[in-house]
């Protein structure tokens, strides 16, 4: 499973909203390869369910994950930051082993 903090529920409630999406969109995270760690994070809305897709929902958030990337995202907490250390969307992953100085990217 995927979870969601309450400031990532929050963020990501205003940016639906800000994008005028209506209840079909679903908030998509994925893993790709890059980033300094060898793996990065990806955050997107998408209103498509393919087949082999994992969904969760917490604290009424929709998350869709293709199966390739819950294989690394298992477990993972989505969590949101808007202080001095940095600003944006934090995924706390306890499937990584080395994570990049930004968060961006991870190795497991």
């Amino acid at each position: 499973m995927i979870t969601v903090s309450d400031k990532a529920k929050e963020k990501v409630a205003r940016l639906i909203e800000d994008a005028n999406l209506d209840d079909t969109y679903r908030l998509r995270a994925s893993v790709a390869g890059g980033g300094c760690s060898g793996l990065s994070y990806k955050l997107d809305f998408d209103n498509e369910v393919r087949p082999m897709d994992q969904e969760f929902e917490d604290k009424g958030v929709r998350v869709v994950v293709d199966m390739k990337s819950f294989l690394y995202l298992a477990g993972t907490e989505l969590d949101f930051s808007d202080g001095l250390n940095g600003k944006g969307f934090q995924f706390n992953n306890p499937n990584a082993s080395r994570e990049c100085g930004c968060g961006e990217s991870f190795s497991v």
